[in-house]
């Protein structure tokens, strides 16, 4: 005891630092203000899905379950180190695969997606969402450990980590998800470091094929979207009926709105999916621009926060995957906004933490998990 107190006194600096390390092993590992702007957005959520739902408390409830059972799930996913998903992301991937196609062979379907999963004992739930931070993963391990920007074996290894299950995901005639795959490992791709011309012939590529897909691969509903978009009206009771709803909606709300429970279109169940895909239009039309607006810096705040954890990741698998996950997530919102908007075609894609779903808003804290994990098991360099 003598001798301790003796070294205490003598290295007062060196308990103090070793006190303070043994302080942060115990802690979580958690990043305040991104697990706040997550919070705001989701309980801004609850009251815009309260008024789109039509009062239905239960679907209230059902939500905040969802919620707080994703928060958990991220906050334990956050205390995983990072090693744990490069070791594990083959595997993982692998297993994403086989679930999907389990998927197409057991499925149940909804809204004409054959994309859900119903276990005994346990709610549906789709297991396409889990690929939107699988394919990043695998993507992020693959070239962690080769020289970037990639070469073009390694592209051509990288194409077939996105088409596998996004190909999957279209058989299950979820475009809207399968999208949002393929853009999340695309994304990883652009992060590392692949040339613009690359980029831009490719770009040119998809545009020239454009015309020969919608002839000849094109189902008639996908066709009908693509019309509908550039003119809702040619069916105004029919495939356009939804977007212009949703526009007269939006239009209407004005800049304040028309106020919490009180607008016309959504209370009259006029807009269709109003607590789904086209939320915003009754968030637009009761809080008017101006909560849309909120809504937006909401978004932003989570943003800016994921850049910069992106940004400050010490390895190329960190910087990957988290610019994936947060890219991916602007992705998210923006193809919602815009097709609600009627500025894109109706894809069938929810408003991230906002549109009612269970699934969806687990996935994606899954997602903000692994990225917390990244910002916060950061090792300690030699000088």
């Amino acid at each position: 005891m003598a001798t301790r107190s003796m070294n205490r006194q003598m290295n007062p600096g060196f308990y103090k630092l070793s006190g303070r390390a043994g302080a942060n092993k115990r802690a979580l590992k958690l990043d305040a203000p991104l697990i706040l702007s997550l919070f705001c957005l989701a309980v801004y959520g609850l009251m815009v899905l309260f008024s789109a739902s039509g009062e239905n408390i239960n679907d209230v409830e059902r939500q905040a379950a969802a919620i707080v059972v994703a928060f958990v799930v991220m906050i334990a996913i956050a205390q995983f180190e990072v090693d744990f998903f490069r070791r594990g992301a083959l595997l993982m991937y692998v297993g994403g695969l086989g679930v999907l196609v389990i998927v197409l062979l057991f499925g149940s379907e909804v809204n004409g997606a054959t994309a859900w999963l119903d276990l005994p004992g346990l709610p549906s739930f789709q297991p396409s969402e889990l690929e939107k931070f699988l394919v990043p993963m695998m993507l992020a391990s693959y070239m962690s450990n080769r020289s970037l920007p990639p070469r073009f074996k390694d592209l051509l290894v990288c194409a077939v980590i996105i088409l596998l299950p996004s190909a999957l995901i279209l058989l299950q005639n979820d475009t809207g998800t399968a999208l949002m795959v393929a853009m999340s490992g695309i994304f990883t791709v652009l992060l590392a470091g692949i040339s613009w011309r690359i980029v831009f012939s490719g770009a040119a590529l998809l545009i020239m094929a454009s015309p020969a897909w919608y002839i000849f691969l094109a189902k008639a509903h996908q066709k009908n979207r693509i019309l509908t978009f550039f003119d809702p009206y040619r069916d105004p009771t029919g495939a356009g009926y939804n977007i212009i709803q949703s526009q007269i909606a939006i239009g209407s709300g004005g800049v304040q709105g028309k106020g919490w429970l009180n607008g016309a279109q959504s209370q009259l169940d006029f807009i269709p999916e109003s607590n789904t895909d086209f939320i915003l239009a009754v968030l637009a039309e009761e809080f008017g621009l101006l909560g849309v607006l909120f809504l937006v810096t909401l978004y932003l705040a989570v943003l800016a926060r994921g850049f910069y954890i992106a940004l400050t990741a010490q390895d190329t698998f960190g910087r990957l995957l988290a610019g994936s996950i947060i890219l991916t997530f602007f992705f998210y919102a923006f193809v919602n906004m815009a097709m609600v908007s009627g500025l894109m075609p109706v894809v069938g894609l929810p408003l991230p933490l906002v549109s009612k779903g269970g699934t969806s808003i687990v996935t994606l804290l899954i997602g903000f998990g692994i990225l917390m994990s990244i910002h916060t098991h950061k090792r300690v360099l030699p000088r």
